[in-house]
């Protein structure tokens, strides 16, 4: 493939192993607004619309509290993931340095991606954030408005790391390269290699590497 330009990156689960923070937030916002327990694969069978779509579909009459619990719990217990994976800072620093532009498209709505985003001093790195909606996935028409920032690049100069299956067919989707991250505890690898992503990678420094042989960083 042609020197990578452009390198979009998610954030849960991708940056950082984010998804057990995000599964308590919830479940200590929702369970007393609601007056019963929920289990994770509840609250992850709502995951696609940013978080304030959660509180829709789990706590629909409480929404406006819901959505301040969650933004509160997920600040106050953060301390369940208190950094990025070992290595993605340095990733991003030398990406950045190499004049690669950087972007994060995830679906996380935009406050609490930008909590995690400052606690672990990430923030300067990009150069475009597109963040998600309440009303159902936008991944996307995320990577498309990524893609209008840099006009002259051509789609095979950029690549997109993530950790879902919906990341593939989201690329797939835009005519992208995927690059999918199994190295988060919550990855699914078998339902990442069934939908041949174009590149795929259990460790951290293996990505880094790959970077380096393409001469990205």
């Amino acid at each position: 493939m042609d020197k990578i330009k452009t390198v979009i990156f998610d954030l849960d689960g991708t940056i950082a192993n984010t998804l057990p923070l995000c599964i308590q937030a919830f479940r200590h916002s929702i369970e007393p607004l609601i007056g019963k327990s929920i289990s994770d694969q509840e609250i992850i069978a709502t995951f696609g619309p940013s978080e304030e779509g959660t509180i829709s579909a789990l706590a629909p009459d409480h929404y406006e509290q819901g959505v301040q619990n969650y933004l509160r719990n997920y600040e106050t217990l953060h301390h369940i993931c208190p950094t990025p994976f070992e290595g993605i800072p340095e990733i991003l620093r030398d990406l950045k340095n190499n004049k690669v532009m950087l972007a994060l498209v995830t679906g996380k709505g935009a406050l609490s991606a930008n909590i995690s985003l400052k606690l672990f001093d990430l923030l300067h790195f990009f150069d475009v954030i597109e963040t998600g909606s309440p009303d159902g996935p936008r991944k996307v028409e995320g990577i498309q408005t990524v893609l209008k920032h840099t006009p002259d690049t051509k789609k095979d100069q950029v690549i997109y790391i993530g950790d879902a299956p919906s990341d593939i067919l989201a690329c797939r989707e835009v005519g992208i390269p995927i690059v999918a991250a199994a190295w988060a505890e919550t990855a699914e690898p078998d339902k990442l290699r069934a939908l041949n992503p174009d590149y795929m990678f259990f460790e951290v420094s293996d990505f880094h590497q790959w970077l380096e042989l393409l001469n990205a960083v």
